[in-house]
Order: C-alpha cells, then structure tokens, then sequence
C-alpha cells in the first residue's frame, strides 16, 4: 500500500519535473528539475531490478546532470540562447502538457494488458516522460532545451522498459546511451564557441 502510493507520488513529481523542464528559463532550475526526474526514475525502475541495478540509473541521471551543469556553467557567457515569444507561448506549453497528460492517462490503463507485471505507476509515469520530451523537442531549437528533451524521452523509455526486460546488458547500454548523449551534447553547446574563437 506504501509503495503505491509513493509511486503515485513520484508520478505526480514526474509530471511536474517534465512540465518545468518545459516551463522553465533558467539552466539551473532546468538541471535541478532533471536530477529529480531521475530520482524519480531510480524509484520507479528499483520496483522491478535490483537495488544496485537501479542504483545505476540515479548515478548516470545525475552524472548526466553534472556533464550539462559544469558544461552550461562555461559558456553561459559566451553563449546567449534567446528564445523569441515566450511570453506569448507560455500559456501554449502549459494547455500542451495537460493535453499530453490527459492522453497519457487515457492510454495507461490498455497497456498493463500488452505487458504483463508492469503497473499503472510506472506506465503513466513513463507516457508523461515520452510525451512531454517530444512535445519539448518539437517547440525548440535550442540545443541545450533539446538535449534535455531528449534525456526526458530517454528516461520515460528506460521506466517503462524496466518493467519487461532485466538484462544486466541491457541497462549498461541504456547507461551508456544516457551518458553518451550528455557528452555529445556538451560538444554540441561547446563548439560553436570553438568556431568563434578560430
């Protein structure tokens, strides 16, 4: 009963960390709201792995999370990323989130059917990562915001794929792509930087 509803819980944060990823203006809110995303992660993939297995997604979320951070802190300066109307798309973002959240609990309840053993926590928790990281990756073209987006879609398909597949190997490449993602994403936030200074 306990750990139904911290599950819940941690789906409702889940919600609220994508929904500020896409909210947000500030790179260290944005990285915050990312390292307790895959706080909420770990809980999520330790219901069906190993502790220690598990571990390895909080570890990796949060290296990710230090990669982006010293990166970000570099070039803050040089760097300007301005996006234009943000006012006037704040209210957008918000009525798009609550339409993929909607979605996502709309379709939650079909799925356990198609994969036995994984729970409604778990599902809807991973739909909303899904959906917002797309959603987030297709209103952007900011590198760092698409690098972010693209670890939330990440992180919703490790959660769900959690629940239907143990595989030591399998989670080291899941590791290995988050953390491969993050260095090619400060390369990318790096270079352009390079190119000026030439």
């Amino acid at each position: 009963m306990l750990t139904t509803i911290v599950s819940w819980t941690v789906s409702v944060i889940m919600l609220l960390t994508s929904a500020g990823l896409l909210l947000s203006r500030d790179w260290r809110i944005q990285l915050g709201l990312l390292a307790v995303q895959y706080l909420g992660v770990f809980w999520l993939v330790q219901l069906h792995w190993p502790l220690a297995m598990a571990a390895t997604k909080l570890i990796t979320g949060w290296m990710v999370t230090a990669i982006l951070g010293i990166t970000y802190n570099e070039i803050q300066g040089q760097v300007r990323e301005v996006e234009e109307n943000w006012q006037q798309g704040h209210a957008f973002r918000i009525f798009a989130v609550s339409i993929v959240s909607v979605i996502a609990l709309a379709i939650t309840p079909q799925i356990p059917q198609f994969l036995p053993g994984i729970g409604l926590q778990e599902v809807t928790s991973s739909l909303i990562l899904i959906g917002i990281g797309i959603l987030h990756l297709g209103i952007t073209t900011q590198y760092f915001r698409v690098i972010l987006s693209l670890l939330t879609v990440l992180a919703g398909f490790e959660t769900i794929y959690a629940a239907i597949e143990g595989s030591v190997l399998v989670a080291a490449l899941l590791t290995g792509t988050a953390l491969g993602l993050a260095l090619v994403g400060s390369y990318i936030l790096i270079a352009p930087n390079w190119n000026k200074t030439e």
